[in-house]
Parts: structure tokens; C-alpha cells; sequence
């Protein structure tokens, strides 16, 4: 038995505070600490440079566009490839991660995109232009691998902010791309080449550099607090999992497949406007290329701080008002991103369009930090896929949401965003329907019923056979970890001394 005030050898081994998974209990935003911030800052670089690569061409669309005499059809038809590969990318990452591990998992699909990047320097057609943005977009599924990554190095109570700032500081890329890429290819032009190959030359700065990061992920990284799924495997600190058993536990449970939706209209939005933006006010307000790629840029980089202050409110309400806190907040939020969507597309000046947006953008960018405070909470065992079918979402409503308000010539580019905003509004009332037994959902509180706490919830994914092996261990240290959804409302935060899970590492 521990003596208090002492740490168990094992714990001690950790540079920052952990509980019995392991899982670091603070945030430590510039810590290096490894494994936990070091993977942290790992997921984040690898899926900024991801991000990157995906929309590297918007801002060099009207130098593009005039090189490959591209039709507003074939450039609307680009974007929307960009964005569709990743759907299925992403739902397969989130098993891939279950089964292998993140740091295998997105080292792999960042070198196997990587080729498409460097083609686009030979692309010489609309179809070949199409189909290097649809394979560079498959690396945007790294997304999964990075939150699932979080949820296995943070505990509950951070999980939500690591998981905010994260995504927030990847999906930067999308703003940061819109400076550099301008940038990268008037350094060339004035170097001496002419337009037409100074864009094409451009396209080796991202590809090169999302090609270092997966070599710095397989060299620096880890999957776990306590390592590589491959090496906890082999000793038998981890159950292999099945394919089969987790992919339905996943598929089975309504609540991701609600945070999908929701996600295709906060984070399937923010990649909408990445592709529209720039050509946005370069035809509407008549900027030229590099304005219009800086006021495009502003939207990207509120991730800076918005995604992340999502993640962080998540956190906060959660310790005050627990999981219901989480989904309130997730519907506020979400669903005043819709309304200044449809401002944004009704105002008629540049400058109100511009404070409008960045406005917008704080808003819909949190929603995406405030869904993942509630994504590592709705399944254990199958924590990947339920990342995976949230993450797919959002590129699903990117798909549709080009597909119907900005393929073509139906709707004005404006008209389209005002719709689009509607459809956000509408598409985040189903969070009022997600219910968790254990804790409640926004219309109601925790059931009362017997069966109806942490573990009832989380063992119900592992039967009987496989708890008798021993398979569910690791969800019972979670289920113990997570009894702060409950709130501190009525006290109910402080764990029952009878209700604490066994933690082998006091046990001795």
C-alpha cells in the first residue's frame, strides 16, 4: 500500500500529473513533457502541414484557373473533391487508430498523400486538376488520428481543451495557407519565373513539409501513456481488439451518428468557406489576388483561438454543470454560428462582410471544439470509430453544402451563404435528442433506474466472456475517470469511497 503523499513508481515515471489511465491531468499548452505534449504538438504540426497541402490551391485559384482555363463548374466540382475523399478516409482512421494505434495510423496516410501534392505540379486539365485535390484531401482524415490521440493522452477534465486546441491549431493551416501560398508564389515569380510555373513550383513547399512531419511523428511519437500499441500488445498490457466487435459498438450507438450531423454543419462549414472565401471577395468586392487572400485568411486563423476556446469552455461548463453542461453549450453555440452565417451573407460591404465573418468564423470554429468535449465521452471501447464518423460528418456537410448552394450558377454566392446558414441552425436542434443514463441529456437529468451509472454505461460494451478476460479494465478506470460529468451542482463530483474503481497501482 502507497504511503500518502508518496506516488507510485509508475506514476512518477510521467513529467505531468496523471490519473490511474495514465492520462495527463493538466494542460501544459508549451511543455514539451513527453509522451503526453509532446504528442500533443506532433498531432497538431502534422495535421497543420495536412491542412496546408488540402487547400494550398483556393488562393492561387485565379493564376489556376486562367492556366487550366477552368469553367466555375470545374472549379466548384475541385472543391468539392478536396473534401469528399476524406469522408470514408476518415470513418476507416478511426478504426485504423482502434486497431493500430495514431502514430502508425496517421505517419501512414500522410506519406501515402504526399505524391498527390507534388503532382499538382504537372496537373494540365480540369480532370487532373480534380483528382490531385480529391487525393491530397484524404489526408485531412489525420483529423481522427489527432483527437483520438488526445482522448488517450488527457483525462476528462482536459480533454475537451487538448482536444480544442488541437484540431483549432491544425485546422490554422487553413488560414495560414491563404498567406503563405500568395507569398511562396510571388517569391517565385520574382525570382524569374513566369505565372504560369511559379504556381506550379509553389506546390513543393507544402508537400515537402508534410512530408517531414510523418517521419517526425514515427520517429518522436507515441501511441500511449504508457506506449505503443504494438509493444502493449505483445506484452499483454492491452487486449488485441476485433474489427468485427468494434466497428459495430461504434455504428451501434445513436450519439455519434447525432455529433455527425451537427459536425457536417460547424466543421463541414469551416471547410466550405475555406474553398468560397477568397474567390468570394476577389469577384464580389474586386480585390486583388493577395487581399483577397489575407481577409480570406482571417477566417482560418481565428482557429488561433477559437477552436480551442470551445474546447476550453466544454471543460469549464462541464465542471460546473457536467455533460449537460457540455451539450447546452454545444447547441448555444453552434446555433449562433448559423445566425451570423445568414448575416454574412445579407450584408453588402466590404467591411461589414469582413467583421461579420470573423465573427462567424469564432463561432463555428468553437462548435467544433465544443463537439469534441463530448466526443471521447460516448464510447470506450470504440472511441476511434465514433472520431472517425463525427470527422466524416463534417466532410460529408462540406460535400452537400457545395454540392447544393455553390456548384454552378443556381444560387449567388451570397444567397448561397444565407442558406447555408439556415441549414446550420436547423441541422444542430438534433443535440436536444442526445442522452447519456448515466448523466442526462438538456431536457432532462440522470436516470434514475438501477444500472444507470459510469460503469453500467462503459462495460455494457464488452460482454461477459470478454470481461472475464479482463478486456474491460481499462473502460473501468474510465468510467471511475469520467464520474465529473455528473457536475458539482449538488456535490455529486466527490467519488464514494464504495464506488471508486480498483486502481492496481494503489492496490499494492
Amino acid at each position: 500500500m502507497e504511503v500518502a503523499g508518496t506516488e507510485s513508481p509508475v506514476r512518477a515515471k510521467f513529467a505531468l500529473p496523471v490519473d490511474s489511465e495514465h492520462k495527463a491531468t493538466v494542460f501544459r499548452l508549451f511543455s514539451l513533457a513527453n509522451p503526453h505534449m509532446r504528442a500533443f504538438h506532433l498531432s497538431w504540426v502534422s495535421f497543420f502541414a495536412c491542412f496546408v497541402s488540402s487547400f494550398a490551391a483556393p488562393p492561387l485559384l485565379p493564376v489556376i484557373r486562367d492556366d487550366l482555363n477552368l469553367t466555375a463548374t470545374e472549379i466548384g466540382n475541385a472543391g468539392i473533391a478536396s473534401v469528399s475523399g476524406a469522408v470514408f478516409a476518415r470513418v476507416a482512421m478511426g478504426t485504423t487508430c482502434d486497431l493500430f494505434g495514431p502514430r502508425l495510423a496517421s505517419a501512414s496516410l500522410i506519406l501515402l498523400t504526399a505524391p498527390a501534392v507534388y503532382c499538382f505540379s504537372i496537373a494540365n486539365s480540369a480532370a487532373s486538376f480534380l483528382l490531385v485535390r480529391f487525393f491530397t484531401g484524404f489526408s485531412l482524415a489525420t483529423f481522427v488520428s489527432t483527437q483520438f490521440w488526445m482522448s488517450s493522452m488527457f483525462s476528462p477534465p482536459v480533454v475537451g481543451s487538448a482536444n480544442g486546441v488541437a484540431a483549432g491549431w491544425g485546422n490554422l493551416g487553413g488560414g495560414a495557407t491563404q498567406l503563405i501560398m500568395p507569398l511562396v508564389f510571388g517569391v517565385i515569380r520574382d525570382a524569374g519565373a513566369v505565372k504560369f510555373t511559379a504556381w506550379r513550383i509553389a506546390f513543393f513547399v507544402p508537400a515537402i513539409f508534410q512530408t517531414l512531419t510523418a517521419f517526425m511523428i514515427m520517429f518522436f511519437g507515441q501511441d500511449m501513456p504508457d506506449g505503443n500499441f504494438r509493444k502493449l500488445e505483445s506484452s499483454g498490457k492491452k487486449p488485441k481488439d476485433e474489427f468485427s466487435r468494434v466497428l459495430y459498438k461504434g455504428a451501434t450507438n445513436y450519439r455519434g451518428w447525432i455529433l455527425a450531423l451537427t459536425y457536417g454543419y460547424c466543421f463541414g462549414v469551416e471547410l466550405t468557406i475555406d474553398n468560397i472565401i477568397a474567390q468570394y471577395f476577389y469577384d464580389r468586392f474586386n480585390l486583388n489576388l493577395h487581399t483577397a487572400g489575407m481577409v480570406a485568411a482571417t477566417f482560418g486563423l481565428a482557429n488561433l483561438f477559437s477552436r480551442p476556446a470551445g474546447g476550453w469552455l466544454s471543460d469549464a461548463v462541464a465542471s460546473r454543470f457536467g455533460m449537460r453542461g457540455r451539450l447546452w453549450a454545444l447547441w448555444a453555440v453552434q446555433t449562433m454560428g448559423g445566425v451570423l452565417c445568414v448575416v454574412l451573407g445579407l450584408v453588402g460591404s466590404l467591411g461589414a462582410s469582413v467583421a461579420v465573418m470573423i465573427v462567424f468564423s469564432v463561432f463555428v470554429q468553437a462548435a467544433c471544439g465544443l463537439t469534441f468535449g463530448v466526443v471521447p465521452f460516448v464510447s470506450r471501447r470504440s472511441l476511434g470509430v465514433i472520431s472517425g464518423m463525427t470527422g466524416g460528418g463534417g466532410n460529408v456537410g462540406a460535400v452537400l453544402t457545395q454540392l447544393i448552394f455553390f456548384k454552378g450558377s443556381r444560387y449567388s454566392s451570397q444567397t448561397g451563404i444565407t442558406l447555408m446558414g439556415i441549414m446550420i441552425i436547423c441541422c444542430t436542434l438534433p443535440i436536444t435528442l442526445i442522452y447519456f443514463p448515466q448523466w442526462g441529456g438538456m431536457f432532462c437529468g440522470p436516470s434514475s433506474a438501477k444500472g444507470a451509472t459510469e460503469e453500467d454505461y462503459y462495460l455494457s460494451e464488452w460482454s461477459d466472456r470478454e470481461q472475464e478476460k479482463g478486456f474491460h479494465l481499462a473502460s473501468l478506470k474510465f468510467a471511475d475517470n469520467s464520474r465529473r460529468e455528473r457536475g458539482s451542482r449538488k456535490g455529486d463530483l466527490v467519488t464514494a469511497p464504495e464506488e471508486k474503481a480498483a486502481d492496481p497501482e494503489q492496490a499494492q
